[in-house]
């Protein structure tokens, strides 16, 4: 009996967990990004229009043509972020829009961030962008933060290192709303990688990074050699590690910085 009763119990905890990864209902449809990727699985963002509407509605466009579909991701670099959106795969190339003006704010880079990349111009953000793997604060105020992971960080850990990567990964299909279907059988290419991760716990609380209100603007980087960035991270247990403290003990000052780019 007790055996039965612990099943039951463990049966219900693994479905409150199954649903606490479905996104809020408080997140408009148009607000959520999906990157089928082929590392094996969905990677969703909640898109942050309240900080950095343009960004937002640059990647909404994008994606709604189909832009990003079959891009790599042409620099990835273990332990500070995955970068793609470049047609051309070399980090040199955007789409055929104007680039975009600055939204900088005091958005910190957490894990799972995701901002727009850059050259040195701080008006020249376009197409590229990267997720961080970790917590890199020296790039707040410094890079366009419009959206964060929600779910599926999994898939982004699994992406290729490499600069660029021997045998690059690659966004299978991107495409903003609720219930998106998964990509055509066809453009799958491996296996999703073991065990799901959450972020963090936003079924039904948003942490700071992803909630709805507004990020106080930050001033602008003083020149283009400024100190890159820093995330901060979510531990285990879905707790956000402060922006301006190692995430954990042991995990203290970064390494040189690197820059998006």
């Amino acid at each position: 009996m007790k055996f039965f009763l612990f099943l039951c119990s463990l049966l219900l905890a693994t479905g409150a967990a199954a649903q606490a990864r479905e996104v809020p209902t408080s997140i408009p449809d148009e607000n959520i990004l999906n990157l089928d990727l082929s590392t094996g699985g969905r990677v969703v963002i909640l898109l942050r229009p309240d900080i950095a509407p343009n960004h937002v509605e640059r990647i909404r466009t994008l994606a709604g043509q189909g832009f990003y579909d079959g891009l790599i991701f042409h620099r990835v670099i273990p332990g500070f972020m995955a970068q793609g959106g470049d047609p051309t795969g070399t980090g040199q190339g955007g789409s055929d829009l104007p680039d975009l003006e600055p939204e900088f704010t005091k958005t910190p880079h957490l894990r799972g961030t995701v901002a727009m990349a850059r050259a040195q111009a701080e008006n020249s953000a376009n197409s590229q962008f990267y997720i961080t793997f970790m917590p890199r604060t020296q790039l707040d105020g410094n890079y366009t933060v419009f959206g964060r992971v929600f779910s599926g960080m999994e898939y982004v850990d699994a992406i290729a290192p490499g600069e660029p990567p021997q045998s690059p990964d690659s966004i299978v299909q991107a495409r903003i709303g609720r219930n998106v279907p998964p990509p055509p059988p066809s453009l799958a290419q491996s296996q999703a990688p073991g065990g799901e991760e959450d972020v963090g716990e936003l079924s039904t609380q948003l942490p700071a990074g992803i909630g709805l209100g507004s990020a106080a603007s930050a001033p602008a980087a003083e020149g283009p050699g400024a100190a890159p960035a820093a995330p901060t991270i979510v531990d285990e247990d879905g707790a956000e590690v402060s922006a301006t403290a190692p995430a954990e003990a042991g995990e203290a000052a970064a390494e040189p910085v690197e820059e998006p780019r």
